[in-house]
């Protein structure tokens, strides 16, 4: 039974090789370990203030009341965000949404709780 590789992370390439431990691509010469490449995915892990795992499209709550910028009310405790989106990390904040009252927002995963 023959074991599938995977594809070069750099080019996509399928005809991808074993030497020792390492995977190597022979159109670009990319050399990985798997073992960095779960490593990395691992680390894409977006987590909210108690430890629960986010995904795109998760309802979330606020844990902790906050001041907005630019508002003159704050984002009080218990506010259900629906629908959020995973982002990369920008100062910090790495989910999108949308809160009711309050428009499009970026949120921190630590001041949330997956609901």
């Amino acid at each position: 039974m023959s074991e599938t590789l995977p594809p070069c992370p750099a080019c996509a390439c399928e005809y991808t090789y074993e030497m020792g431990e390492l995977l190597v691509c022979p159109e670009c010469a990319h050399e990985w370990s798997p073992a960095e490449e779960a490593e990395a995915a691992a680390e894409n892990v977006v987590k909210d203030a108690v430890g629960n795992v986010l995904a795109d499209g998760d309802t979330v709550s606020i844990v902790k009341t906050m001041k907005v910028k630019g508002s003159p009310q704050d984002l009080k405790i218990g506010t259900k965000v629906r629908n959020i989106r995973l982002i990369s990390p920008v100062n910090g904040h790495d989910i999108d949404a949308k809160v009711d009252g309050f428009g499009p927002m970026k949120l921190k995963s630590s001041i949330v709780k997956k609901a």
